[in-house]
């Protein structure tokens, strides 16, 4: 008798299990269409938005931007490729160099340059200014970077007397105290800033070309750039050298060659004709 008792109750348990058992089953597969239905809702969700996304992402050219750009593709893509992404040993990216940096480099005719070179050297404009704005604003709105303030005289009404201090600090130790540039390391040089613009010299001052630091508006502030450039522009340009010859103004290197060669040899032969005469 106690174990058919047993037995029942055991069928029993086993057969009050079972309606559990098929409930848990039930919980777990409505939770599975559910999670399915879930993911084919984000995923029509994100089919109906993608698009305008994109969109967003990569908004339009500007008219200025899209001439630029089909400038770039002539005269640019073979250095720095599609997108202005770069060519491994032919051309840097240039994604984030802003349109600063594109207005030197093309506006002093550095861009496109000849043949690779310790440092481009400035020569004749291959682009005319407003191609050159065109090709500045395709780089802006491709990457952004620093941009030259509008106009041609970006040094009215500033301070000469503290652009010439700034001047000596910053600048002097590459370009000389005259501004007429000198020579650097491995073939480099700083080059003159006579035929330098307004525009070139604060294009120059933001983007840092070739061996120059970049000198951004935390190290130097837009009022000290443009005290900077009435310096160069109102005293450096037009000083009438009231020493005599400024020997390219290259400073002490040159005069004391000049010294040397000049006035050494003169002493040698006054002394040799003082010596015949006596």
């Amino acid at each position: 008798m106690t174990s058919d008792n047993d037995r029942r109750r055991g069928l029993l348990a086993r057969l009050r299990g079972r309606p559990a058992a098929r409930s848990r089953g039930r919980r777990r597969l409505g939770a599975a269409v559910r999670l399915l239905a879930a993911l084919m809702l984000a995923g029509g969700a994100y089919t109906v938005f993608a698009p305008g996304v994109q969109a967003q992402d990569n908004p339009p050219l500007s008219g200025a931007a899209a001439e630029g750009k089909a400038l770039f593709d002539v005269s640019c893509v073979t250095c720095h490729g599609r997108n202005a992404q770069g060519v491994e040993g032919r051309g840097p990216s240039l994604i984030g160099v802003g349109a600063a940096s594109v207005e030197f480099q093309v506006g002093t005719g550095r861009m496109p340059m000849a043949r690779q070179e310790a440092q481009a050297q400035r020569k004749p404009e291959v682009f005319n200014d407003e191609e050159t704005r065109q090709l500045a604003q395709y780089i802006q709105e491709l990457g952004g970077g620093p941009v030259v303030p509008e106009g041609a005289n970006l040094h009215e009404d500033a301070n000469i007397a503290a652009g010439g201090e700034l001047f000596r600090i910053n600048c002097s130790q590459c370009h000389a105290f005259g501004g007429g540039g000198g020579a650097l390391s491995s073939g480099k040089y700083a080059p003159s800033l006579r035929p330098a613009t307004d525009r070139q010299i604060y294009a120059a001052m933001l983007s840092g070309p070739q061996n120059m630091p970049v000198f951004g508006d935390n190290q130097i502030t837009p009022e000290q750039k443009a005290d900077i450039i009435a310096y160069i522009q109102e005293t450096l340009k037009h000083d009438q050298d009231p020493g005599g010859f400024n020997l390219g103004r290259y400073g002490p290197s040159t005069e004391g060659l000049a010294i040397f060669l000049v006035g050494i040899v003169a002493l040698v032969f006054a002394s040799l004709w003082i010596a015949g005469k006596s």
